[in-house]
């Protein structure tokens, strides 16, 4: 019965395309830092991107880091006291056990809020078709180029006729997410995929991602430099303005808890 309840109030979410590159896990990655750490959103991470299992990897080395970083290691204790809370979990999983692992995290004492999914990006296997129906909100990250764009449009075209639409998941939306933006672009590149989308029945989030070297920041043994990207951290307040984290997490999270 608890279960049940905690699987009631506890949002699936995932980063999912089917193109590598557009930064599913980095945004999974930010996101559940974010949300976690500053936001007060308890989080878990189940790490389902077989067989490179990124996140699991990266949570590795975050602590690594922290063992070999006194400032780090300061850093790390002066936050958890902080905010009287561990770090989120990161658990792998096979992609087509992904849900029952995320249950077991639900029996938790405190269990998660939200749960992101890393996800592969494939729907050709029957399992991984089962997962995705089980999320509740999918955000699709999209990069403005041809190749990457008409394989994100189809991943979301099947997901939306697919599931969506048919009542076959629990999909309550799906949104693009525009990534790695480049400001220099001219802005009608966007708007033709805007329209693009539109006519398929799709939408994307007004919070769009800037393209910037900060996003593949990570500890380091020796350095002594504001983090960005950490499973243990959330992104340094120096280092997020004007990557529109903030922006990103207010709109999802009025999206997932409206």
């Amino acid at each position: 019965m608890r279960l049940t309840e905690e699987m009631n109030k506890t949002k699936f979410v995932a980063f999912s395309t089917q193109k590598g590159g557009a930064g599913k896990t980095t945004l999974t990655v930010l996101m559940a830092s974010y949300l976690h750490y500053v936001k007060g959103v308890s989080v878990g991470v189940v790490d389902c991107d077989f067989p490179q299992y990124s996140i699991d990897e990266m949570r590795r080395r975050d602590f690594k880091n922290i063992e070999e970083n006194k400032q780090l290691c300061r850093q790390a204790y002066d936050q958890f006291s902080r905010i009287k809370k561990k770090a989120y979990p990161v658990v792998m999983s096979r992609p087509e056990d992904a849900v029952e692992t995320a249950k077991k995290m639900l029996e938790m004492e405190n269990p998660p809020e939200v749960v992101f999914f890393d996800l592969p990006g494939t729907l050709n296997n029957e399992g991984v078709l089962k997962t995705v129906a089980a999320m509740d909100y999918i955000f699709c990250p999209a990069i403005a180029d041809r190749v990457v764009m008409q394989s994100s449009m189809v991943f979301a075209k099947a997901v939306n006729d697919h599931l969506i639409t048919t009542g076959k998941s629990n999909i309550k939306g799906l949104y693009f997410v525009w990534n790695m933006v480049d400001g220099r672009e001219k802005t009608n590149l966007y708007d033709v995929y805007d329209n693009v989308m539109s006519e398929l029945g799709l939408t994307a989030l007004k919070t769009v991602i800037p393209d910037s070297k900060r996003f593949r920041r990570e500890g380091e043994k020796e350095e002594n430099r504001p983090l960005f990207r950490s499973t243990l951290f959330p992104p340094d307040k120096t280092l997020i303005r004007g990557s529109n984290i903030r922006e990103l997490a207010d709109e999802m999270l009025g999206i997932i808890n409206g």
